[in-house]
């Protein structure tokens, strides 16, 4: 939820303000950033999808890749991953495919997407008798780097070889976390898997955020979970907070972005603050 700047947000920090980022001269090369979390259901896709959306509303070029094989990123802005002749696993596995070949526009203007379907699944185990198999991602994205200020990879629930893929290809990783006790538990391996891959795969990959989601203010145990990541991970955490609504899924339904669906609701607003706030942090061009 968006907070008025100077008052505590939900860790009870100041809140900054977060100006609205100034238009750019020109665009690219891209920052990649994971949208990464094994555990399923914590928001991941919808938070892909409309900070994609948001930073696209504030004149960004941004690529969203769907990287999980059920494909609900692409279904979410509109695409039937299951019509296509091409997709992310054509991509990756297919010598002489091309990312701008495969990339389709959204609905959104200045927001594209590399979709996914069921496809991709064979890939974990195709790729692993690849040469370089952690680095194919990376290695099918360069070419469009100079076309996009942000590329969003939206990562399947796992820490498998596809995920690897994901953080060796990416700038930064922004941690989506449900506001509930199991979902805090998994975010140290997870935090643990970031740092093998930066090891021994990707120096320059850093955390970027943690995405406190599903935040409801009314009862103590969201606030409990949003102090014992403070506490934890320190500034690590986001100040902008996603609250719990229907109007997220009501806007999944629509397959449109919150900031199309519903732009003036809360759930909009605060997908603009966090678009604001990752550039203010220089997370995001």
């Amino acid at each position: 939820m968006p907070t008025t700047p100077g008052r505590p947000d939900a860790a009870g920090r100041t809140m900054p303000e977060f100006a609205v980022p100034a238009p750019l001269a020109e665009h690219g090369p891209a920052r990649i950033i994971a949208m990464c979390n094994q555990k399923g259901g914590v928001g991941k896709t919808t938070s892909t999808i409309n900070l994609g959306a948001a930073l696209a509303e504030y004149g960004r070029r941004v690529l969203l890749v769907d990287f999980d094989p059920q494909g609900a990123a692409s279904v979410g802005l509109g695409v039937n991953p299951h019509e296509l002749d091409r997709t992310v696993y054509n991509l990756l596995m297919e010598r002489g495919a091309a990312a701008r070949d495969v990339i389709v526009e959204t609905a959104v203007e200045g927001l594209d997407l590399l979709p996914a379907n069921i496809d991709l699944s064979a890939a974990e185990v195709q790729l692993v008798g690849e040469v370089a198999r952690e680095s194919v991602l990376s290695r099918v994205l360069r070419p469009v780097l100079d076309d996009y200020d942000v590329i969003l990879v939206d990562c399947q629930p796992s820490l498998g070889l596809l995920t690897v893929n994901a953080l060796t290809a990416a700038h930064g990783v922004v941690i989506p976390l449900e506001c509930e006790f199991f979902a805090l538990r998994g975010v140290a391996l997870l935090v643990e898997t970031i740092e093998k891959v930066r090891d021994r795969l990707n120096p320059r990959l850093e955390v970027d955020g943690i995405l406190a989601t599903m935040y409801d203010s009314r009862t103590l145990h969201s606030r409990e979970v949003v102090a014992r990541v403070h506490e934890a991970f320190g500034d690590q955490l986001l100040h902008t907070i996603i609250s719990r609504t229907v109007k997220f899924p009501d806007a999944s339904v629509a397959a449109e972005p919150i900031t199309v669906y519903a732009p003036n609701h809360a759930g909009a607003s605060a997908y603009r603050q966090l678009a604001r706030e990752l550039v203010a942090r220089g997370d995001a061009a």
